[in-house]
């Protein structure tokens, strides 16, 4: 079914939760409206010719006049799209097909979205396997499709794979999911032996101290990585600038909230200033 009629006795049923299988347009129009017949059969079309991959609930606001004013319809027609379970973007009035077609594929999902929905699928199965190869796939065609590109950094750095993992990442859209994905990658590049690192940083040695410090990072060892990284910056050396970057990450991975956090900010700030 493409096209269904709904009432506020349906409305959850058929477009709240359908909306998390699929994308539900709503089309809130009524009989008297001249551009709700203009644009109503556009709307049923298109839902014909995309063969189930959304559909689309028709909401006549004479009869519906509690659900007009729940989702703010002012004028008619007014079409908003669903998903999972919410309102993501609408329009008012009588667009050209054009326009509708364009509105429509910002949130149908395309045969990469689907591929890359299968692979996080298998991935909670854990197939692992299954998953890293349909990650791969999407972004052979698509380098920078966010859900593949990051499915995929995040299964590298489970099996530490960090500079794999930046790769990916670089060629993905600056979200702040990639920040953090890409800082936490950071800090696990710079891991090694704990204790032959430690053993080196006693000699007081700058790029020795750091190395061990990036270690603690990514050993999950925050504070006594922060401790250090702080007075690298305070020392003003040539690893200072490489410590301001790993507190800054550090910051990114914690959360930027926290009393660990506000205490080092306060302590960089001074460092620099």
């Amino acid at each position: 079914m493409n096209v269904i009629e709904v009432d506020e006795s349906s409305f959850h049923t058929a477009v709240l939760a359908e909306s998390e299988r699929r994308p539900v347009i709503v089309d809130f129009w009524a009989e008297w409206c001249g551009p709700c017949k203009v644009l109503g059969p556009t709307l049923e079309r298109l839902a014909a010719e995309d063969e189930g991959t959304w559909l689309l609930a028709k909401v006549d606001v004479d009869r519906n006049q509690g659900l007009a004013r729940q989702f703010g319809v002012q004028g008619i027609p007014t079409v908003v799209a669903f998903q999972d379970g919410r309102p993501v973007n609408q329009f008012t009035g009588a667009l050209p097909e054009a326009q509708v077609r364009a509105f429509i594929d910002s949130i149908v999902p395309t045969e990469l979205d689907m591929e890359a929905a299968s692979a996080e699928a298998a991935l909670d199965a854990g197939n692992l396997e299954l998953a890293e190869d349909c990650f791969r796939s999407v972004l052979a065609k698509d380098p920078s499709h966010a859900v593949a590109g990051m499915g995929l950094a995040g299964m590298l750095l489970d099996r530490d794979d960090a500079p794999e993992a930046l790769e990916v990442l670089a060629r993905l859209p600056r979200s702040e999911d990639v920040k953090h994905l890409e800082a936490a990658a950071r800090l696990l590049s710079g891991g090694g032996d704990l204790e032959a690192l430690a053993v080196a940083a006693e000699s007081g040695a700058g790029p020795d101290r750091l190395a061990y410090a990036k270690a603690l990072s990514a050993g999950g060892d925050a504070a006594e990585a922060m401790e250090i990284l702080v007075e690298l910056v305070a020392e003003r050396e040539d690893e200072a600038e490489d410590a301001r970057t790993a507190l800054i990450d550090l910051f990114e991975v914690l959360g930027n909230e926290g009393p660990l956090v506000a205490t080092y900010r306060r302590r960089l700030a001074s460092a620099l200033f």
